[in-house]
This record gives C-alpha cells, sequence and structure tokens, in this order.
C-alpha cells in the first residue's frame, strides 16, 4: 500500500491522547487484559494479552477511525467519508460513522473476505467492490474523493487516526501498571505510534517492541535509512500488516517511542495463532498474533512483566483453516511422507497396521502404481499424518524405517 498524507501541524503530546480517550467513551471498549499462563513459563515471567480483538468491529481500528471523523467540521461530515480497506479499517470506518450520523462509502478489494464485506455493510457503510490490491483499491477511493468532496479517512497516516490507536496505551497502563514490556503488531505504524507515545510520555521505563512480519517488513530498513523505503511486493498471510511502506507521520512517532522493531515468520504466526485458539481460546487474525509469534521466536529476550496485544480477530474462516493447519505442522501435529513399498497385495493394509502402532492417526492415503520413476514391481504411498508433536513425528519416521519401508520425505 502507498498512502500518503501531510504530517501533522503540532506536536502530538500526551493530552492528545487523553481528549481521544474521554471522546472514545461510551465508545469503544475498555478490552480486558487476560493472562496466559503458558506465555509466561516460555517468557519467565507474567504475559498478559491485550484483547482488541473482542473491541467493538473485531480490531482496535473503531479507535483511530471515531476519532477522525469525530473531529470533521460540519461541512466536512456532511460531504461525507470515505475510506480503502481490505478489512479492518472498512469495519472501523463503518461503525464511526453510522455513529456519528455521516455517510460513508468504503471501497474493499474484489478479492476481499466475503464476511468483512458483509459486515461492512451492516455496520451501515456502502461497500464498493473495486481493485485487485488495495493499491488499485485506494487509487479509486481518491478518485471518488476528488469527485465527491468526500473525506478519505486514513487508515493509519494522521494524528487523529494515530491518538485515538493510543487509548490502548493509556488502558494497558491502568490494567498493568508493573508493566515493563509492551509488544505490538505493526504494518503502517499507527498502533505502534500510538501506543509509544502514550506509554513512554508517562512510563519511559516501559520497552516498546514492534513486531512485522519478515515478507512485510518495511520498518527496519526504514528506521535504518532514518526515512520511510517502500518493501515492494509485500507477502504475508497476515494482511493486517501486511503494508509496503511505513506511514510519514506514525515513522517518525514509531522512531522516537519505539524501542526496536522485530519481524517474525509465516510459520511462527500460524504457530502463535494456533497458540491463542487453543490455550486462550480466543480467535486471534494473523496480525493480531505477530506479538505472540514475536515471545514465541525468543522468549528469554523479553523483560516482563509483559503485555502483548492482541490486534484484531476478523480472520476468514477459509484463511482460518489454512492457517490453522499450517501452524500444526509448524508444531509437528501434521507429517507428510512419501514411501516406496513394493505393490503386492496387503502391503498396504500393512503399512496402516504399522502406523497404528505408533498411534499417528492416518488423515489421507495416495497409492501411486503409474509412474515413469517407479520399478515395474514398486508403487508408492504418500501419507497425511496427524500426530503429537515433534518427537513422535521422529518417532514415527523411524518405526517405518525399522519395519523395512523406504522413506523418501
Amino acid at each position: 500500500m502507498s498512502f500518503r498524507t501531510p504530517h501533522p501541524l503540532h506536536r502530538l503530546m500526551l493530552d492528545d491522547v487523553r481528549g481521544a480517550q474521554k471522546m472514545l467513551s461510551g465508545v469503544a471498549r475498555v478490552t480486558a487484559m487476560e493472562g496466559s499462563r503458558y506465555l509466561s513459563s516460555l517468557v519467565g515471567a507474567p504475559v498478559h494479552l491485550k484483547c482488541e480483538n473482542l473491541q467493538r468491529t473485531g480490531s482496535f481500528k473503531l479507535r483511530g477511525a471515531y476519532v477522525r471523523i469525530a473531529g470533521l467540521r460540519p461541512e466536512e461530515k456532511a460531504a461525507g467519508v470515505v475510506a480503502a480497506s481490505a478489512g479492518n479499517h472498512a469495519q472501523g470506518v463503518a461503525l464511526a460513522s453510522r455513529l456519528l450520523g455521516v455517510r460513508a462509502t468504503v471501497f474493499m478489494p474484489v478479492g476481499a473476505p466475503l464476511p468483512k464485506v458483509a459486515a461492512t455493510r451492516e455496520y451501515g457503510a456502502e461497500v464498493r467492490l473495486q481493485g485487485q490490491v488495495v493499491d488499485e483499491t485506494l487509487a479509486a477511493a481518491e478518485e471518488y474523493a476528488r469527485e465527491t468532496g468526500a473525506v478519505l479517512i486514513h487508515p493509519f497516516d494522521h494524528p487523529d487516526v494515530i491518538v485515538g490507536q493510543g487509548t490502548v496505551g493509556l488502558e494497558i497502563l491502568e490494567q498493568c501498571p508493573e508493566v515493563r514490556t509492551i509488544v505490538v503488531g505493526v504494518g503502517g505504524g499507527g498502533l505502534a505510534a500510538g501506543i509509544g507515545l502514550a506509554v513512554k510520555s508517562l512510563r519511559p521505563d516501559v520497552k516498546v517492541i514492534g513486531v512485522q512480519a519478515e515478507g512485510a517488513a518495511a520498518y527496519p530498513p526504514s528506521l535504518a535509512a532514518g526515512h520511510p523505503v517502500v518493501v515492494e511486493s509485500p507477502a504475508t498471510m497476515a494482511d493486517g500488516i501486511r503494508v509496503g511502506r511505513p506511514g510519514d507521520v506514525p515513522f517518525d512517532l514509531v522512531r522516537e517511542y519505539v524501542d526496536e522493531v522485530r519481524t517474525v515468520s509465516e510459520d511462527a504466526l500460524s504457530s502463535a495463532l494456533l497458540l491463542c485458539l487453543e490455550r486462550a481460546k480466543l480467535v486471534v487474525e494473523p496480525a493480531g498474533a505477530s506479538p505472540v509469534a514475536a515471545l514465541l521466536s525468543d522468549p528469554e529476550s523479553f523483560r516482563g512483566p509483559v503485555v502483548a496485544v492482541l490486534s484484531g480477530g476478523n480472520v476468514d474462516p477459509l484463511l482460518l483453516q489454512r492457517v490453522l493447519r499450517h501452524g500444526m505442522a509448524a508444531g509437528g501435529r501434521y507429517l507428510s511422507l512419501r514411501l516406496r513399498v513394493t505393490d503386492r497385495p496387503g502391503v498396504l493394509a500393512s503399512l496402516l497396521a504399522a502406523l497404528t502402532v505408533v498411534d499417528a492417526n492416518v488423515l489421507d492415503v495416495s497409492h501411486v502404481r503409474t509412474d515413469p520413476r517407479l520399478g515395474l514391481t514398486e508403487a508408492e504411498v504418500e501419507l497425511h499424518l496427524e500426530t503429537k508433536g515433534p518427537e513422535h513425528c521422529r518417532e514415527v519416521t523411524e518405526a517405518l524405517r525399522d519395519a523395512g519401508y523406504t522413506v523418501l520425505g
């Protein structure tokens, strides 16, 4: 994405965030803070989860959208607002506009998940599907703004949006005054900038750590260069933080108030989402699980107590299914194997019996007899197994080799 907006006319201060908090009273929920025994045991100190996935519209985006729209002049509100988004920002703008009595038009990519499109419409916005990627969708929204006079509501690159997101930081300090480290996902940087501003203004001793997906990590090179730089073709399952260039306004604040920005792998994101679901009983989207992914990747490097911000829970069910399978595979809970066997009656039954002995649950079997790579008396079997972890995977593989099967991979 390539969003642009002018720098703020004044330096953002703690009072701006406090003013946003008053404005959001009765609008945004003060979301729960839940302890995680499992993560605490890994880190060696208390770990708490700030559950913005339970916020109205399913993410923190309502906070910034409401503050931005509420601050418009009467004539701007009369002209309506427009936004471009694949999901969370769309829903935040839609609900904020409905609450403030402002007409909203939201452009979404043609391939946006149907549940997110339906939710945005249900919150009261007119949805227009245009463009294959968010850059194209944004261009359509900008053209609409020029033609109609509607105000473009940026997802992260505006002072009002940033102070709205910063209210998460104030809540963290109120709910967990002993916090030493806050971990937050970073896309364009609005949430991290707002939290950093609020927290460091009151507690400069608290460390704020941002997290990006490895395939969409624009902040590390930007911070090294001293200015926003573009990462071409950002790619990650975490669409909420898949942003190719930091916002101009949040970049300066992140550089000043965020101590470091780390990156996490796709495997770590999958494992984090699975952990949130299984251990915390919380549905979290991949972007929202990125702080947990960072904790899983290097738990001993965090000074506790730690608060990990679960920024959103709007995950498409089809993506959730794929991510859960990926997370289980990354955690050694799935095992895929190819075996070379003798093509004779009963060999497949014997193979399945051997798997029963080592307590591996067979999910799928593919039996290939005709392939140029195979000898006249050979067959190849592909297995998809449900296993109990990395050690069990090794036990299954070794048991098959000990039983005389050729394991190809």
